[in-house]
């Protein structure tokens, strides 16, 4: 069986950022935007890859609104998802310290890797000028996909590029990711299975749920029954949601109130956060918790 081994990976130090995929990225951006996010321009990724983006950048993570702009081979998993569960979470970046590397190094666990594959997108940069945010990434096997959700990781090679302090101003005072929430039928065991994947341990929470650590001090991952997610968030409308699959993100902020007043009319107050139901936010329940 794959992923037997029980030594942390060493390239790849955990949560890196979360991929929401969306039908209209120009629409999606406007829409985060009135929740409160700064959101940074529109760039397009290279021809093979097919698609755009905007970003949301926290520290020491961000979110990812993607697009697909062309078919390619490349992007079919993300049609594919599009076409089964709408928009929504649909995978999950890790940070790797060298692509290469940690690619090796899941192979030497069992689990083939798709990549090294390099790729870049033109950045505007504060002075007006035109640089390029350049990234590294490999994937797991697609079949190896706990609770529904892909991961990959991504070697960011211009950092300098895509952190740019104009952008990690949020008006809900967004700062980083505490959790990512993945609904299952089978928590224990779409936990374990991510676990065995990147070697690290699981936490049963005191509602059942199941949390795998994603390394470093980076946001955990967190299965759980549909049920389960209702009961924590019971005024929180789940609509839209998959049975199986990325749910949600925790944030946390450095101002409730501010999170509440950004979001408005869609803010809803429950479980001791402030919420945004998966309706308002492209398929993605927003937990915003005290920093």
């Amino acid at each position: 069986m794959p992923g037997n081994q029980s030594v942390p990976l060493t390239n790849v130090i955990g949560i890196d950022h979360a991929v929401v995929v969306v039908r209209d990225l120009d629409s999606a951006a406007a829409n985060w935007k009135r929740l409160g996010f700064t959101v940074s321009p529109r760039g397009t990724h290279s021809a093979k890859m097919g698609s755009g983006n905007t970003t949301i950048m926290l520290d020491p993570d961000y979110i990812e609104l993607l697009v697909v702009e062309v078919e390619t081979e490349h992007n079919a998993p993300t049609r594919a998802f599009l076409a089964k569960r709408g928009e929504g979470i649909e995978r999950v970046a890790f940070t790797a310290l060298d692509s290469a590397a940690g690619a090796e190094e899941i192979r030497a666990r069992g689990f083939e890797p798709i990549g090294p594959i390099d790729f870049e997108r033109p950045v505007t940069m504060p002075d007006g000028g035109l640089s390029a945010a350049k990234f590294r990434v490999f994937q797991w096997p697609l079949e190896e996909a706990p609770g529904g959700l892909r991961i990959f990781a991504c070697q960011h090679k211009t950092r300098d590029t895509v952190w740019l302090p104009e952008l990690m101003h949020h008006g809900n005072g967004a700062k980083r990711l505490r959790q990512v929430l993945v609904v299952s039928p089978e928590p224990a065991q779409d936990a374990a299975h991510l676990a065995r994947m990147i070697d690290r341990d699981v936490r049963t929470e005191p509602d059942g749920a199941v949390a795998v650590p994603s390394g470093s001090d980076r946001a955990d991952f967190v299965f759980l029954a549909k049920d389960q997610l209702g009961r924590r968030y019971p005024e929180v409308p789940l609509s839209g949601l998959p049975e199986r699959g990325g749910a949600g993100l925790v944030i946390a902020t450095s101002d409730l109130g501010a999170a509440a007043q950004a979001a408005g009319g869609s803010a809803i107050r429950s479980g001791g956060a402030v919420c945004v139901a998966p309706a308002a936010a492209n398929g993605t329940l927003l937990i915003f918790v005290g920093a």
